[in-house]
């Protein structure tokens, strides 16, 4: 009696029938194929329309000045004075939020130089303010 459930015929059968629940979890499984949206291959992108204005050279994410070893000062690669400096500064305040401003001096730099443009970073308020460049001096010490 290779297929009897007990051990011997007149014992009630102990084991579960699972067909049912395998049939149940079947229907279910067709059910929430049947209901999951159909994807669409098409995203819609709206892209920024050009007014035609010129570009402001403030740059809404990052900025960076640099000052070179003659004394030159650098506004993400361009060169400006002071006035320049303190109008792009007062720009960048005025966007929300504020981008950070990156400050790398040449390692020739004069101090004065770099005292007078921090001074005037100093005077517009720059919240963040970040050194970049140092990690050139890390042997110095």
């Amino acid at each position: 009696m290779a297929m009897a459930a007990g051990r011997d015929d007149d014992q009630p059968m102990m084991d579960l029938n699972t067909t049912p629940l395998i049939d149940v979890m079947l229907v279910l499984l067709i059910m929430f194929i049947i209901t999951i949206p159909i994807q669409t291959h098409a995203v819609k992108v709206d892209l920024p329309q050009s007014n035609g204005a010129p570009q402001s050279p403030v740059e809404p994410e990052k900025n960076k000045v640099y000052i070179d070893a003659n004394g030159n000062i650098f506004w993400n690669s361009v060169q400006i004075d002071d006035v320049t400096l303190r109008q792009y500064l007062d720009a960048s305040l005025q966007r929300d939020p504020e981008p950070e401003l990156h400050f790398q001096p040449d390692p020739q730099a004069r101090y004065e130089v770099v005292d007078h443009v921090l001074a005037i970073i100093k005077r517009a308020n720059v919240t963040k303010l970040g050194f970049v460049g140092n990690e050139q001096y890390r042997n110095d010490f």
